[in-house]
């Protein structure tokens, strides 16, 4: 069985400003492309399909369109789950009605699960959806108070989809999560995507999946393995923020044999225009051969400079953003250049902390400020649904 596995498209994403739907458009239209020259038999896509739970219009849209030549046109099946920018309920909406047609959407998970079942020439293969969901859901459905976080709610997900599941078929994981090897905290690759959980319970580990023969997963946006090759990100279609500016952006074809064994082939998409960062004095880039690219323009000049912007845009008129590179003295006596980095929430409740009390919180005051950010999460992400 041929796979298509794709992820995180973000329809209606708007980055520094500028509403990327064109630019999803695009990429979409080769991806229609590219299932008309690799002829899938079924299109896997592993969450955040919109960025927000209220999308523009344009968004939903695009949406319908793309899904529509998929399913009705090209009578390829698509199976989809909703994300932690997704409206879970929204998604969820009608998924009985579309399903007779070939589009399956999971945007809730609930205790009748049961797979998607599609057939080749070797027989079924079973696919699990699994849409993201808080701890407190999961723990709520099964109603046991030990599940806490992500990984709790994971593992009693796949016992329980595992609990009944035939051996003598091939198995297809398909869910929205933050994977690392073994469950342990590793900084996200990109800063367009929202932390699942505070202090880092947002992990869940890959041993989980060992049970499915490939698992496809959504949610970090550069496509990679994570501890063996049957479980992987697909990453998102386009670059949505500076630290993507490296990203291969594409999708995965997955090749599922008799034996439930995967060969997997990454296939990249070209952008109308790429996202990437250019470097130097102003003077020196305003000789710059002009390009229609997004760029992040970095000055290195150390006098003033006015109107940067206006000046930049005369070369690169779709520039999102111009900065001054900064120079610190670091404990070595010697100069580096140095990026400003985002502080973590907890960072800056210790640094809020300090300036009015004038001591660290201790490990009881971080514990009581986590958990009371985590409960307004939660809310804020269940108001949405």
């Amino acid at each position: 069985m041929k796979i298509f596995h794709t992820a995180d498209w973000h329809l209606g994403k708007l980055v520094q400003g500028v509403y990327m739907t064109e630019d999803q458009q695009y990429i979409l239209e080769q991806f229609i492309q590219a299932i008309d020259e690799e002829k899938p038999d079924v299109i896997v896509i592993a969450g955040d399909l919109y960025d927000r739970s209220m999308p523009p219009i344009e968004a939903v849209n695009l949406l319908n369109d793309v899904v529509a030549k998929i399913v009705l046109e090209k009578k390829i099946p698509v199976l989809a789950v909703a994300g932690n920018h997704d409206s879970a309920g929204r998604l969820n909406f009608g998924s009985r009605l579309m399903s007779d047609s070939g589009l399956y959407i999971k945007g809730q998970f609930t205790k009748n699960h049961a797979p998607i079942v599609l057939n080749d020439q070797h027989g079924e293969v079973h696919f699990h959806l699994v849409p993201y969901a808080e701890p407190a859901s999961i723990r709520s459905i099964f109603e046991e108070e030990g599940i806490r976080s992500h990984q709790d709610a994971m593992q009693k997900i796949v016992e329980y989809i595992t609990q009944d599941m035939d051996s003598s078929k091939r198995h297809v994981f398909v869910g929205h999560a933050f994977v690392t090897k073994y469950g342990e905290e590793e900084a996200n690759t990109s800063d367009s995507e929202r932390p699942l959980s505070i202090g880092g319970s947002d992990c869940v580990s890959a041993a989980l999946f060992k049970p499915f023969h490939y698992t496809a997963l959504g949610h970090l946006h550069k496509a990679h393995f994570v501890l063996n090759e049957t479980i992987r990100y697909a990453g998102s279609p386009l670059k949505y923020s500076l630290s993507e500016h490296l990203h291969e952006k594409g999708f995965l074809i997955i090749d599922l044999d008799e034996h439930g064994n995967s060969t997997v082939t990454k296939r990249k998409l070209v952008p109308r225009r790429d996202l990437r960062v250019v470097e130097g004095q102003l003077e020196d880039l305003l000789k710059l051969t002009p390009s229609e690219d997004y760029v992040f323009v970095r000055l290195t000049d150390t006098t003033s400079v006015s109107s940067p912007m206006e000046r930049i845009r005369s070369v690169f008129p779709h520039a999102m953003h111009v900065e001054r590179k900064v120079l610190r003295q670091e404990v070595s006596r010697e100069l580096q250049v140095v990026e400003t980095e985002k502080l973590e929430d907890i960072d800056l409740f210790r640094s809020f902390f300090t300036d009015i009390i004038g001591i660290q919180p201790d490990e009881d005051t971080e514990r009581l400020f986590t958990e009371m950010l985590q409960e307004l999460l939660d809310e804020e992400r269940e108001t949405v649904k």
